[in-house]
């Protein structure tokens, strides 16, 4: 490939600290929170600040599908606050600590079948707000207005009550929802004004320890725990739904402050996040601290275009930074994936990796605009290694999930090396080859045959995994060149050449094989089988992300060209019944999931980048808006807001490790992207509308650009990138 040399000339290139660049307006004011709560997002709207501990969001009360993150806009009902959610994922876990205010005047059950009484209250959106860092509801059942803000570590509650003498504040750690479930839950009354204790739960991440120290800004004046426990005394009641409840006597517009440090690690160490984040009750200041702390994150990209524009694009660069999540204290301690304590020294340790979907775009897009940032997620990944011998899957909660498939934090770790981020490379190295030879998920078939052999017993997802471990195979090959293993270089390139051995060349898609060889019959392309993973023949039709020139040589450029063709017009029957995660759908394209979200640049292999263009555009303005429901499917931890951020600027990472980015059909008249080397690189796109979706020409710094790709070196070196855009094809 004439790209592969491209990869290695960013080697040198050095990672420099985050320039304060001043801005001349709110970019918060552009970022609807709102956005993915509705339809298949699966986001939340609470209060969080960028790669935070705390994610404190209203929880509605109701579990499924649609309430994966706790909030879900069609409904009506608010349970209460809790600290900790999953954003635009489909695991239905966290929902820890849940808080909530209430009073004499409304007490109805939201689940009258379930022993412990838990209140809600009735809230409409006419009198919701949130913005980044902040979340304001009136919850009219009770005449309570809530207000939410954060900092790294700890959340922080505004309730102001209507005068009543039944007042009330419950942290309810018995609460539930989807997959969680509470296991062992301990509350301690500490003094007349705070509590401690912990939840440990188990769910999608199987052992999860959140410790806390809560302060109220008013003393107790009654407090009940519940009786429902297995230790209960005047002080401290421990069970797996141990419940705390204060009342008060509240005046007219009375407000009561809550104070919430959590940590992983200890209820001292939630005590220490407090005393160094939070030791005042100044809740303006805190909110105003946390809309800096994301003007500073979202100005790394200033654009220009509609306020639509605007706001679609801000909405989505602010959703890249809500994962992965703090996991350390201030001091450094965590839970680690081994569940014993952890001290990172020298970074922070962060986990919530959902690396099938990021590896893809989000984690790129990192190394552009918070590389120090990527440094802390290089060493939280070679932490994980150290605690369990394996590079994360999808690790959350110092946990490992083991969920979906690949080893990609192997593309994430190399497209930092080459890019030039500080590692421990020889470290690194044998963290990426370790997963690389473990035989769990089905390697050991993998490295046997060349190819995992297809399987009826459950999700065996064969064609699936051998094409992503190749491509991983190729990131650790390059990896091993650069550092001189040229034995390992050899057999890694071997595997990385594993996807040829599932390509039929008589229907062109790869399909799954048996143990002696023999491809799986009858075969239809466009059926969703077991041994593609939530997807059919054509997402995976173009899946050798590493060598695109190769898979088109094979079937001829003719064919390939054709195949693209067909996959955005081979558009599914009315009777054919498409699973949850099939949405987005342009023909057989499916943006609403993550395996094809690079196939529109790959019209950049043909004779025909404009068709390629024409698809971008469409995707961007038919599968995103600044409504609810503004995702066309989970938007998944950064990727599909990732994807979004990339292509509106005109370019995108086919292959995420070899830092090269294929241009599209840019969407916003400008985008100036402020370096952390304390330079800018500018992308105009000239003659720009929603009609002029054709590129004419581009040039980068005033010379006409040969290639359809930059490289990250290029763009790291500043400049100005313009794009002439017209409605008709070159």
């Amino acid at each position: 490939m004439k790209q592969l040399s491209i990869l290695f000339l960013a080697i040198a290139l050095l990672a420099c600290t985050k320039k304060e660049t001043p801005n001349t307006e709110n970019l918060t004011q552009y970022v609807n929170t709102f956005v993915g709560t509705d339809g298949p997002g699966n986001t939340y709207p609470g209060a969080v600040v960028p790669f935070g501990m705390v994610q404190l969001s209203p929880d509605n009360g109701i579990g499924g599908w649609d309430r994966i993150a706790g909030y879900f806009w069609p409904d009506s009902t608010i349970a209460g606050f809790s600290h900790t959610h999953l954003s635009g994922t489909g695991a239905g876990d966290m929902y820890d600590l849940l808080l909530f205010p209430t009073n004499s005047r409304f007490t109805d059950d939201l689940w009258p079948n379930q022993k412990a009484y838990r209140p809600y209250s009735k809230f409409s959106h006419e009198k919701e707000e949130a913005s980044p860092g902040y979340y304001k509801v009136l919850l009219e059942s009770s005449g309570i207005e809530a207000e939410l803000t954060t900092t790294d570590r700890v959340g922080m509650h505004r309730y102001t009550f209507p005068e009543d003498v039944q007042s009330k504040i419950i942290l309810d750690l018995g609460y539930a929802l989807n997959w969680d479930a509470p296991t062992e839950t301990t509350i301690k009354i500490e003094n007349d004004h705070s509590i401690s204790g912990v939840r440990k739960s188990t769910g999608w991440a199987n052992v999860q320890h959140v410790f806390f120290v809560a302060e109220f800004s008013k003393p107790f004046e009654n407090i009940a725990l519940t009786p429902e426990s297995d230790m209960q005394n005047d002080t401290e009641v421990s069970g797996k739904n141990a419940r705390f409840e204060t009342t008060f006597s509240t005046t007219e517009g009375e407000q009561i402050l809550v104070k919430v440090a959590l940590s992983s690690a200890s209820v001292e160490g939630a005590r220490r996040n407090m005393q160094a984040e939070l030791n005042h009750w100044d809740f303006d200041a805190v909110r105003a601290a946390a809309d800096k702390k994301w003007e500073e994150q979202l100005s790394s990209i200033r654009v220009e275009g509609s306020d639509y524009q605007k706001e679609v694009f801000y909405t989505n660069f602010y959703h890249l930074f809500l994962t992965p999540s703090l996991l350390s204290d201030v001091d450094g301690t965590y839970k680690g994936a081994d569940q014993k304590p952890k001290v990172a020294d020298g970074f922070k340790r962060y986990d919530t990796f959902s690396l099938w979907d990021t590896y893809r775009a989000a984690h790129p897009l990192y190394t552009i605009v918070c590389p120090d940032e990527v440094e802390n997620m290089i060493q939280s990944i070679l932490a994980h290694y150290d605690e369990t011998g394996l590079l994360p899957v999808w690790s959350m909660a110092g946990n490992e999930t083991n969920m979906m498939i690949g080893y990609h934090a192997v593309p994430v770790i190399v497209d930092a090396y080459f890019k030039g981020l500080p590692m421990n490379a020889e470290k690194a190295y044998a963290a990426c080859r370790a997963s690389g030879m473990n035989d769990s998920e089905e390697m050991e078939l993998y490295r046997k045959y060349g190819y995992v052999p297809f399987s009826e017993k459950g999700e065996n997802w064969s064609v699936s995994k051998t094409l992503e471990y190749a491509y991983d195979d190729w990131c650790i090959a390059q990896f091993a060149k650069t550092l001189g293993k040229e034995q390992d270089y050899a057999l890694f390139s071997k595997r990385a050449d594993n996807w040829k051995n599932l390509y039929d060349e008589k229907t062109n898609f790869f399909r799954a094989k048996d143990i002696d060889g023999n491809f799986l019959e009858p075969f239809v392309s466009k059926e969703y089988t077991n041994v593609y993973c939530e997807s059919n023949a054509w997402h995976y039709l173009f899946a050798a992300q590493h060598n695109i020139e190769g898979f088109r040589d094979l079937m001829r450029k003719e064919r390939f060209t054709e195949l693209l063709d067909s996959m955005f017009t081979y558009y599914p029957a009315a009777d054919d019944d498409l699973p949850i995660f099939s949405t987005g759908m342009i023909g057989q394209y499916a943006h609403g999931n993550e395996p094809s979200h690079h196939v529109p640049f790959l019209y950049n292999f043909t004779d025909q980048p404009e068709k390629g263009q024409k698809y971008v555009r469409e995707i961007i303005e038919t599968q995103y808006s600044n409504k609810p429901d503004g995702y066309c499917g989970n938007e998944d931890c950064g990727q599909m807001s990732a994807w979004y951020v990339f292509a509106s600027m005109g370019f995108y990472p086919v292959n995420p490790a070899n830092g090269v980015y294929y241009l599209g059909s840019p969407s916003l008249d400008e985008a100036i992207i402020d370096l952390p080397n304390g330079k800018t690189f500018t992308i105009k796109a000239e003659n720009n509308s929603k009609e002029n979706v054709y590129v004419q020409s581009v040039t980068l710094n005033g010379k006409a650009l040969t290639e359809n790709f930059i490289t990250h070196q290029q763009l790291m070196e500043g400049g100005e990138l313009i794009f002439t855009m017209s409605n008709s094809p070159k």
